[in-house]
């Protein structure tokens, strides 16, 4: 009988123990101010799912500050607080994570060409414990050049602002020749190698008689979008941005997916994982929104007039 009474206690109060409180790790690319929307956004997918910070869920910030070399210290250290499952976006931040760990689960919420870049097997089957969330960007780069020629029908010379050593870009590079060449324009690339060299970029652009320009995603440029966008407005540069991040800085167009909603969607990876899903058997998903926005505060600003036929096809028009 006393056997019974103390086995019938242990299960009482193993009951009232608390379970343990899920901890996620979120390796930021960029400063917290300057990646404050995403955040947010992955914030507003968890509450929809229940999950509240701090009381139900604990969530590890890691900042970049869009400087990529300080995500294998980082990492590291969302590794070693023993973290349930990481968030991240950026293929900068996934391959540091990828090298740093095969155990722990990490939820992209943006990545390009994900089986290309060796961070999944397949998009049906990733196969390892990486996941998420493709921003296809990579299929947008000829769309950047036909929609900048379009909106500017006598630009010839286009700038694109790139990162050095950056592998991706060298599959937007070569997209972006196609349709230049298609359409009688010249690409000038123009790579900057950090933050620190991005006036000195556009100096070099400028120089070269540029007429327009294409700035492709990097947590370099996302982080940097307010000074680059600023320094295309007084030179009085057409641009075109893969992200609305930066139209909503000031810039004047933007085609791409929309990176809010991947990290709103990035809570529902989340979510499976905690509820015991492997990251191996959750295909990695594609975009569903894509947007082309144009700022026609911007555009009059910088003293040009876009065709009606292109404000037509606008997802949103900025006023």
């Amino acid at each position: 009988m006393f056997v019974v009474v103390l086995l019938a206690f242990a299960v009482i109060v193993e009951a009232q123990q608390p379970s343990k409180m899920p901890r996620i790790g979120y390796l930021g690319a960029f400063t917290p101010s300057a990646g404050a929307p995403l955040l947010e956004a992955f914030r507003q997918g968890m509450r929809e799912l229940g999950y509240v910070e701090g009381r139900n869920i604990f969530i590890d910030y890691r900042w970049a500050e869009g400087t990529p070399d300080q995500f294998p210290a980082l990492a590291g250290e969302l590794i070693n607080l023993r973290v349930d499952v990481i968030v991240t976006q950026s293929n900068a931040a996934v391959a540091a994570l990828q090298q740093a760990t095969r155990t722990i689960p990490i939820v992209v919420a943006a990545m390009g060409d994900p089986v290309g870049s060796g961070f999944v097997a397949s998009l049906a089957r990733p196969g390892g414990n990486i996941t998420g969330f493709s921003n296809e960007s990579e299929e947008f780069a000829g769309k950047w050049v036909e929609l900048l020629k379009e909106a500017m029908p006598k630009i010839s010379r286009v700038a694109v602002l790139a990162v050095s050593q950056t592998p991706s870009h060298r599959t937007y590079w070569a997209k972006i020749e196609a349709a230049a060449q298609a359409l009688k324009v010249t690409p000038q690339r123009q790579e900057v190698a950090g933050p620190d060299e991005i006036e000195h970029g556009f100096a070099s652009l400028i120089k070269g008689r540029s007429q327009g320009l294409i700035v492709l995603p990097h947590a370099v440029t996302i982080e940097r979008r307010t000074q680059i966008v600023g320094l295309a407005a007084k030179n009085r540069l057409p641009a075109m941005y893969p992200f609305s991040l930066f139209v909503g800085a000031g810039g004047l167009m933007s085609y791409g997916t929309n990176l809010a909603d991947l990290h709103r969607r990035a809570a529902t990876y989340v979510d499976k994982i905690l509820k015991g899903a492997k990251p191996a058997d959750l295909p990695v998903e594609q975009p569903t929104k894509f947007e082309f926005i144009i700022n026609l505060k911007t555009a009059k600003q910088i003293g040009v007039t876009i065709p009606p036929e292109v404000l037509a096809r606008a997802s949103r028009l900025i006023k």
